[in-house]
């Protein structure tokens, strides 16, 4: 009887025991509250993620990692079955990242909602929904770096070519006529200085001046000549009305009118010869004006003419 009682009691120990221990195990197994599996699809590396790693939702940890695999279906593809709380409000919107924790190189699962669609992500035969997964910050920098990289080695590359020895000395060349075309600007500047210095300003304002002047004075020729045309036009009606007159008497009175356009004629050849004379004698007086006449005896500034060499 009492050997009975023992074995009883060793038994219920032992089941107290195994009790605990499953106990045990299911508290450290984390599986207080319902969770719902999904599968991370994702074409790029997931160096750092292992198995039991974090699911976080938007910074909160919601999850762990289950599996880690390749598609049957693509190899290209790599599947990540992740366990979340049924509690978190994953959407058809909710993307999946790939984030860092520290400077220790853990990775973990970043859960996000862009907000495009909030209908609840639901499994479909049997099969766990599927998240897409977007390239982190830290891809994007190392694409951008080694795209970066690649520029900067092509650009090099170009450069050393660009620069060849040929290329020098063209280059070379260029930076010898740049400098002799400074030397030539600076030259001209410097004469460009001379010319418009202020003896040459002044001489130039006085060839504007005697220039105006000139061309005032030239009115008055003009004038004498418009009306000497004018004149000579007269004339040349008048013979055409003379020529044209039938009448006999007429012949007298043409000779007198012949006598009175030969006078206008004799009156305003010698206006003109007078004009060219002027022309003639001193033609710059077109532009500077009259010469004024040399004074005569007895006028002040008058010079006595020098004999002639050779005269008695």
């Amino acid at each position: 009887m009492e050997n009975r009682s023992h074995a009883l009691l060793a038994g219920l120990f032992t089941l107290f025991l195994g009790l605990a221990v499953v106990c045990s195990i299911w508290w450290f197994g984390g599986k207080h509250e319902a969770t719902t599996d999904y599968t991370v699809v994702t074409r790029q590396n997931v160096t750092g993620l292992s198995l039991q790693g974090q699911v976080r939702y938007r910074g909160i940890r919601v999850g762990k990692v289950q599996a880690i695999e390749l598609d049957p279906r693509d190899v290209r593809n790599i599947l990540i079955r992740i366990s979340v709380g049924s509690a978190v409000p994953v959407t058809r919107g909710t993307t999946a990242k790939l984030g860092y924790q520290g400077v220790t190189g853990i990775a973990h699962i970043l859960l996000e909602d862009s907000g495009a669609d909030q209908v609840p992500l639901r499994s479909v035969d049997g099969e766990p929904a599927r998240i897409a997964m977007h390239s982190s910050l830290i891809e994007e920098l190392s694409d951008a770096g080694g795209a970066t990289l690649r520029q900067a080695r092509d650009f090099l590359a170009n450069a050393n070519q660009m620069i060849d020895s040929e290329n020098r000395q063209h280059l070379a060349t260029i930076l010898a006529n740049l400098e002799a075309t400074t030397a030539n600007t600076n030259a001209v500047a410097r004469e460009l200085k001379r010319v418009l210095a202020a003896d040459n300003q002044r001489l130039l304002n006085a060839t504007l001046v005697h220039t105006e002047q000139a061309a005032a004075e030239a009115g008055p020729l003009l004038v004498e000549s418009r009306q000497l045309m004018t004149r000579l036009q007269l004339v040349s009606d008048k013979l055409d009305l003379l020529l044209g007159e039938p009448s006999p008497g007429g012949i007298g009175a043409l000779v007198a009118r012949f006598n009175e356009v030969g006078s206008g004629l004799a009156r305003n050849s010698r206006q003109l010869d007078r004009v060219l004379q002027v022309l003639e004698e001193s033609p710059q007086s077109l532009i500077f004006g009259p010469v004024s006449p040399l004074p005569g005896p007895g006028e002040a500034g008058f010079v006595v003419p020098s004999s002639r060499k050779g005269s008695p």
